[in-house]
């Protein structure tokens, strides 16, 4: 069974004006990490970019464009990520498996998941971790470019893969997050081993509240705030 994993993040405006992550004028809130296998392989010739994609395409952090064509608003989604789904976690799926389709067509028939963590919805009623929601990887951008072979490499302050994205995670289109707008925020609601962290409120009530009201998520950063420190806020899921 292929399994994904989508990475949302919180996404400055044009304005660059930074708002909470659940805030009904927050950034819009983009998806983006993919595992495709569970079981460890992967598919095609791993590593080969070519002009329509790579075969191996698993790992993106969805752009502002997408978000917010996806969501007819130019705020994005806020914290709600239902998408016309009953909870915010299978709504954030869909949205990742709507872009990378969009991006790389066949590429939606895999089973794509968000990068979240939410309270309930796990064994026994309890929590969902992130960590859990993908595969054993390995997992690679749009343009086939290894962003880490196992769930190890994955955790780390930044993922273990190719040195050309490992600091500018790419989004569905294989291109650099970091491109003039300050976007570097990915929403995981996790720890930095990929669990659920604080309560429902740090989850946007578990991404279904697009209200300010409702708590602040955990986030990481898809760039290190230092270019030449990437260990200074630089951890990719869970950083403040």
């Amino acid at each position: 069974m292929k399994r994904s994993i989508v990475v949302p993040t919180v996404v400055m405006a044009l304005l660059g004006v930074c708002l909470p992550g659940c805030g009904s004028d927050s950034e819009p809130l983009e998806p983006g990490v993919e595992d495709p296998d569970g079981d460890g392989s992967t598919d095609g010739d791993a590593g080969t970019p070519t002009g329509e994609g790579s075969p191996d395409f698993s790992f993106f952090v969805t752009s502002l464009e997408a978000m917010r064509q996806l969501s007819g608003s130019q705020n994005g989604f806020g914290g709600d990520l239902r998408f016309g789904e009953s909870t915010g976690l299978a709504g954030a799926d869909k949205i990742c498996r709507t872009i990378a389709e969009q991006s790389v067509p066949g590429a939606g028939q895999k089973d794509w998941h968000a990068y979240l963590s939410a309270s309930t919805g796990g064994a026994n009623g309890g929590a969902v971790h992130a960590i859990d929601r993908i595969g054993n990887g390995p997992w690679y951008d749009r343009n086939g470019r290894l962003v880490a072979s196992s769930k190890a490499g994955l955790l780390g302050n930044r993922p273990e893969g190719d040195a050309a994205i490992k600091n500018d995670l790419p989004n569905e289109r294989g291109e650099p997050n970091h491109q003039g707008v300050d976007n570097h925020d990915t929403l995981t609601g996790s720890t930095k081993a990929g669990q659920f962290s604080g309560t429902r409120a740090n989850t946007c009530n578990d991404w279904t509240s697009a209200t300010g009201s409702t708590g602040r998520p955990m986030i990481g950063h898809s760039w290190p705030r230092s270019a030449s420190n990437p260990s200074n806020g630089g951890n990719w899921m869970s950083d403040h």
